[in-house]
């Protein structure tokens, strides 16, 4: 159960992130609110992971996925472009934590 809430903490995190450049610097009412609550839920659902999962793993997936995602959802809803260089960027990340996953540090 700790991996789906990490997926469930991840998607938190992003569209925290994504509802930030939203807010415009907080100017803005409901992305601001996204922006309390995600990072809120995030954070909490991640310290309950951290019951099952490895800290190394867990954090190394969370902040690895939580940046691909973001650059990924800046690109879909905001049309930031990425250089090629940024994109075999991301796609090491998520190779990463790949890797990791595969390595077995998790306790649970």
């Amino acid at each position: 159960m700790g991996w789906v809430w990490l997926g469930v903490a991840i998607t938190a995190e992003v569209t925290a992130t994504l509802a930030l450049r939203a807010s415009d610097g907080f100017t803005r009412w409901w992305p601001s609110v996204v922006v309390v609550v995600g990072y809120g839920a995030a954070f909490v659902l991640l310290s309950q992971v951290l019951k099952t999962i490895g800290v190394g793993l867990a954090y190394a997936t969370w902040s690895g996925l939580g940046t691909a995602g973001a650059a990924v959802g800046a690109w879909l809803l905001f049309g930031e472009r990425f250089s090629g260089l940024a994109i075999v960027g991301i796609a090491l990340i998520i190779v990463g934590v790949g890797v990791l996953n595969l390595a077995g540090t998790s306790h649970g």
